[in-house]
């Protein structure tokens, strides 16, 4: 199995940046694609980014410009650096990761989420 431990959130200003980072450990082989969700009290879990394996991005719209998600294979390690933050990105921000092709029977992995707080 895999187990993900998030890290770097904090409170910020509006404007300001910040960098989370998700370490993977355990059978790290396997993972696939990674990403990171987020989730504000009485909202949905809402999708923010993705990146595969070979490095092939998404964004939500809303952060579109403003974030951007890498991952090190060699550290097993995928970051979100989000610039430009606004008082809406206040969440709780989960790392995940997926088992990769060919790997069955496994399911999605979830980091503990970390909080990000931005004040107006």
């Amino acid at each position: 199995q895999v187990q993900l431990v998030e890290s770097g959130g904090n409170l910020v200003q509006a404007g300001g940046s910040l960098r989370l980072s998700c370490a993977a450990s355990g059978s790290t082989f396997s993972i696939g694609a990674m990403g990171w969700y987020r989730q504000a009290p009485g909202k949905e879990r809402d999708l923010v980014a993705t990146i595969t394996r070979g490095g092939t991005r998404n964004y939500a719209d809303s952060v579109k410009g403003r974030f951007t998600i890498s991952r090190d294979n060699t550290k097993n390690t995928v970051y979100l650096q989000m610039s430009g933050l606004k008082p809406e990105d206040t969440a709780v921000y989960y790392c995940y990761a997926d088992p990769g092709p060919y790997i069955y029977n496994s399911a999605r992995s979830w980091g503990q989420g970390t909080q990000v707080t931005v004040s107006s």
